[in-house]
């Protein structure tokens, strides 16, 4: 291994990401979630009469380039066929937008690729069926139309609302608010769409859980039975709910899709498409586009991408106190939250203090970002204005929001779990709770141990270390929750393991260490498909990323203490997954919703990499 080529390509990839940095610090990449959040603008505009011209066509144009040649549309490139929601959600788009007309061939492809699926009511996603609902293209599913007195009454008799994750709550009250009033908004502009379902009726054949029986025998009550039982208050707090969570860009909790869905609460609510609440977060999904391309962003990610950046730079050896390393820390001290958030609900002692993904988060931190942005700004804390205690307030903050099973939630403490059975979405038991994940817990442990000196030994640390031990399997590799998918958790748990001093001939690190190598790649690289985040086992992309490939990379270098030849083709093939600007280079390694959203984050083509290289340089250049 030519270390020299090594440290040139390090090099130039920090100055290509230097140049991309913004005037103000941060680093804004277009963080690229497929094109469900393009459809769903369009459908909503189309519904509610707002007309954009110039942006739906854009988004439209978008859209219908990403249609493969049998007529759907697929969430990565390595999925089989294509996927039934998006196909459905992407026809609908095209045809409100006018980009096709209804007889048009790609169209009768589009509608012949769903009907092949089995039709529209095969669909098991809560944001499809609530689009389609909303616009009268389906039924609205019985398990959403519970009376809002469920979660909202003077009472507390029912669930507990913050049982949820926070996200959960964000999209599950608009759709809820209006499935009970079974809201619907039709108009000449929407196309008929009846012919993508299979028979005559209109109904999502997942619609059969034991609420979807207890909600339509509720719905066969009279109206004023249900006003006597607080209906109207609860809808009165519903809205609240929402208003009181609407970030200062005009999005419900900075995402487009909850956003999206609360238009259409409030249209079911009597607001006008032109009222001033509505326009506001129109704007707000407006500012959510990519500068470089016709995509609405599900969220942005300027603070996490510019925390992980700005610390990565300065392991590849960018100097700490230069202008763009100290114009990053300004841009991240001052998006520390300050606003008590719902996690307070669950930790109520706690002083806000931690950091969101996006860059007008103000309502709802998560762990991963504010560990992200205490690594960041700990070289700066004495010259910050009151440095210090923020940054002590954001590392309390993080610490708190520990489970009860010693490992880190993404958002908030644990709450009580909900029935299993309450919603049969997809992917809901993903999404309905917050636990402990292997990956984020692993990336809190590598900072206590890295900057906070944290060793194993203290029993508090080590019951974190216990759990995380716990989740390994069999074959020695971990699930990471946030990332595609075993070697984003095995390289997570591997480095927060050794950071805190495990030695690298520990058992857990010796199997990881013999899974990595059993799944290398013959180019020396390594890629896994989005499909393991579904089946929820691992499946090799028989291909290399370069995002995959560091974090496995970063398994081998914290287990090997010599350069072995698997860790020389690992980085040469690193280096060449960089280079090679194919659909490798953008394949989808960051995971939201499984089995139907996946993020291209164009920064962890720079990120892990630099991270990668920087140790594999110091440990093994001497």
């Amino acid at each position: 291994m030519d270390m020299g080529i090594l440290r040139d390509r390090m090099n130039s990839l920090a100055v290509e990401a230097l140049r991309l940095q913004s005037s103000d610090g941060a680093w804004r990449f277009c963080y690229d979630s497929g094109t469900m959040t393009d459809s769903y603008l369009i459908i909503v505009m189309t519904a509610l009469g707002i007309k954009d011209s110039n942006l739906v066509q854009a988004l439209a144009g978008r859209i219908a380039s990403r249609q493969q040649a049998n007529g759907g549309w697929k969430l990565y490139p390595d999925e089989e066929e294509g996927h039934l929601e998006t196909t459905a959600e992407a026809c609908y788009a095209l045809l409100c937008a006018g980009f096709y007309t209804a007889a048009h061939p790609r169209i009768a492809m589009a509608k012949q690729f769903v009907r092949s699926r089995g039709g529209l009511s095969k669909a098991k996603s809560l944001l499809t069926q609530v689009i389609f609902a909303a616009t009268g293209q389906a039924d609205w599913p019985r398990q959403l139309r519970m009376p809002l007195t469920v979660f909202f009454n003077k009472l507390g008799i029912g669930f507990d609302l913050y049982s949820l994750s926070g996200h959960a709550r964000a999209h599950l009250i608009p759709a809820l608010i209006m499935a009970n009033r079974q809201f619907v908004a039709r108009n000449s502009a929407l196309p008929d769409l009846s012919d993508l379902f299979a028979g005559s009726s209109r109904s999502f054949e997942n619609d059969d859980t034991w609420i979807s029986v207890l909600s339509g025998f509720l719905s066969t009550l009279p109206l004023d039975g249900l006003t006597s039982l607080g209906e109207s208050d609860a809808l009165e707090q519903a809205k609240a709910y929402m208003l009181d969570r609407v970030e200062p860009n005009g999005t419900l909790l900075t995402y487009a899709t909850s956003t999206l869905l609360m238009i259409l609460a409030l249209a079911a609510l009597n607001y006008s498409p032109q009222s001033t609440l509505i326009h506001q977060l129109l704007r707000g999904l407006r500012s959510m586009g990519c500068s470089d391309r016709p995509h609405i962003q599900i969220a942005t990610s300027e603070v996490w991408d510019t925390a992980l950046l700005s610390h990565a730079l300065r392991q590849a050896g960018t100097p700490p106190h230069s202008n763009p390393l100290l114009n990053a820390a300004l841009y991240l001290a001052v998006r520390q939250q300050s606003r008590v958030g719902d996690w307070s609900k669950r930790s109520p002692d706690t002083e806000a203090g931690g950091w969101g993904f996006s860059d007008v988060n103000t309502l709802y931190p998560d762990v991963d970002d504010t560990i992200a942005a205490l690594r960041a700004l700990r070289p700066y804390r004495e010259g910050l204005p009151d440095g210090v205690a923020k940054w002590q307030r954001g590392l309390n903050w993080a610490l708190a929001m520990r489970n009860d099973d010693a490992g880190w939630p993404a958002f908030e403490r644990k709450g009580r779990r909900l029935p299993t059975e309450l919603f049969n979405f997809e992917g809901v038991s993903d999404i309905a709770s917050d636990p402990s994940t292997v990956d984020l817990t692993s990336r809190v442990l590598s900072f206590l141990g890295e900057e906070l000196d944290m060793t194993i030994g203290h029993r508090w640390i080590d019951d974190s270390v216990q759990w995380v031990l716990s989740q390994q399997r069999r074959d020695g590799s971990w699930y990471g929750r946030w990332g595609i998918c075993y070697i984003n958790g095995t390289g997570a748990a591997v480095q927060g393991l050794t950071a805190l001093g495990m030695a690298s001939d520990h058992p857990a690190i010796k199997k990881a260490v013999k899974w990595i190598l059993s799944i290398q790649n013959e180019d020396g690289g390594w890629g896994e498909s989005c499909i393991s985040d579904k089946v929820k086992r691992y499946v090799p992309l028989s291909a290399s990323t370069p995002s995959q490939t560091a974090w496995a990379l970063d398994v081998l270098i914290a287990g090997s203490d010599k350069l072995t030849p698997e860790l020389e083709r690992g980085a040469e093939a690193l280096v060449r997954a960089l280079d090679n600007k194919s659909w490798t280079y953008f394949y989808p390694t960051g995971a939201m919703l499984p089995g139907s959203v996946y993020a291209n984050y164009p920064s962890y083509n720079y990120i892990w990499p630099l991270l990668t290289m920087s140790a594999f340089l110091k440990k093994y250049d001497v």
